[in-house]
């Protein structure tokens, strides 16, 4: 039984994909020689690339074998590892604690958040049908290109002069409401209890405000927008780029409430239960928990779950730094810089990129978990059992990494991205 092997990923074809081979998702779909079935098509949009056990859409060994990822680990407990096993009783039955994807995103996704541990459970027995699984999903993002998101509640102060400036947005409120939330965020503590529920209560009247009032709002807005051209990444172009995508949508307000940041390649963020987010454009790595539970509430044509998205959410107003991650060596001890390290604080999962150049060989020491690696550029070989055993890998290969096996990588412009957890 070997501890490295290549696995066969899934794609997702949603509409907010990126369109043919601008898609990085569909660029890495059809540079693997392990999926034959792939079928690539230019004119059609390749939103997302899964690899792990979710079984929405679990990967595969490739052919000849027909087994799932999550079947060949149930009968090969040993990959998972006793540790991670222990941890995490679904890893028992063969799941990996945490879902790895590679998004492409051209239109902007929902208003969403994703729920707790609790909440999760809860959903999942009340509403089975919409939210599939108990498990919550805490999410990292790493950008491979420019990458554009909402992300979190912006500081009061600001959430307060965009109503200030911004008639479109303070008549969609009621005024006892803003003379409220305007009140306390000039003088109180945003953590305090006060300052929450004011945020909440403002948050609640704009994501539930009359959709003829919506309409009439925007469509003034979007008028003044227009002229003179906006800059490019300022508030004005994000609201006539959500409005051309979703006319008439509340969610655009959102452009006014939530941070708007820009991830340059390499650059990461968390996102925590409760943390409200839209990712706008780019093209990311990205590693959950093994989940696929999301409450969505503007900028979607699903279903919107606006009382459980507002109930559930932190109300947590700070800067966009509060989210970034900031990447340090891997492992600790590491001298050199060819492995960087994006640990979140949660147990299911890390994420390290590696950039091997010039044919020169990088190390991994054995981990108590498993690992999934995705390569996106270049080729190169791993080697495992000191050097007895290697796999050729390249542009697209996505390959599983046993518990406690130690890996060396030598290649040439080769990087790739490798999730993994230690608990």
């Amino acid at each position: 039984m070997a501890s490295v092997f290549k696995i066969v990923p899934t794609t997702q074809q949603y509409d907010w994909g990126k369109v043919g081979s601008k898609s990085i998702v569909a660029q890495l779909a059809a540079s693997s020689d392990v999926n034959p079935d792939f079928a690539f098509d230019e004119s059609k949009p390749y939103a997302e690339l899964w690899m792990g056990t979710h079984p929405t859409s679990p990967s595969h060994l490739p052919s000849p074998s027909s087994s799932t990822l999550s079947a060949h680990l149930k009968s090969h407990p040993s990959l998972i590892g006793n540790f991670v096993a222990e941890k995490f009783p679904n890893a028992k039955e063969g799941n990996l604690p945490f879902l790895f994807k590679v998004l492409s995103i051209e239109k902007a996704l929902s208003i969403q958040t994703h729920p707790d541990k609790r909440t999760a459970e809860t959903l999942h027995a009340q509403l089975p049908h919409i939210y599939k699984d108990d498990n919550h999903k805490p999410e990292l993002a790493i950008a491979l290109t420019p990458f554009r998101a909402l992300c979190g509640f912006q500081p009061l102060s600001a959430i307060a002069k965009h109503l200030f400036i911004t008639p479109e947005l303070s008549a969609l409120v009621p005024k006892t409401i803003t003379e409220n939330f305007l009140s306390i965020s000039s003088g109180s503590d945003s953590s305090s209890p006060e300052a929450k529920a004011a945020l909440k209560d403002l948050f609640s009247a704009l994501m539930t405000a009359e959709q003829t009032l919506v309409r009439g709002q925007l469509d003034a807005l979007v008028h003044r927008y227009r002229s003179p051209t906006p800059e490019d990444g300022g508030i004005e172009e994000l609201v006539l780029r959500l409005n051309s995508q979703f006319p008439g949508d509340i969610g655009v307000f959102c452009a006014f409430i939530l941070n708007y940041i820009t991830l340059l390649p390499g650059e990461a963020i968390f996102l925590g239960a409760g943390e409200p987010h839209a990712y706008v454009s780019g093209d990311i790595i990205e590693c959950m928990a093994n989940s696929d539970n999301v409450i969505r509430a503007g900028l979607t044509p699903k279903l919107r779950d606006i009382p459980n998205l507002v109930a559930g959410l932190t109300y947590v107003p700070a800067e966009a730094a509060r989210h970034r991650v900031q990447p340090s060596a891997f492992p600790p001890s590491a001298t050199s810089s060819a492995s960087t390290l994006y640990d979140p604080p949660i147990p299911e999962f890390s994420v390290v990129g590696v950039k091997v150049q010039n044919q020169l060989k990088e190390s991994h020491p054995p981990l108590k978990g498993p690992s999934l690696t995705v390569v996106t550029e270049g080729k190169g070989v791993v080697s495992w059992n000191k050097g007895q055993d290697t796999l050729q890998i390249g542009k697209g290969d996505v390959f599983f990494v046993g518990a406690e096996t130690g890996i060396q990588y030598e290649g040439q412009d080769l990087v790739l991205y490798r999730a993994f957890v230690e608990a």
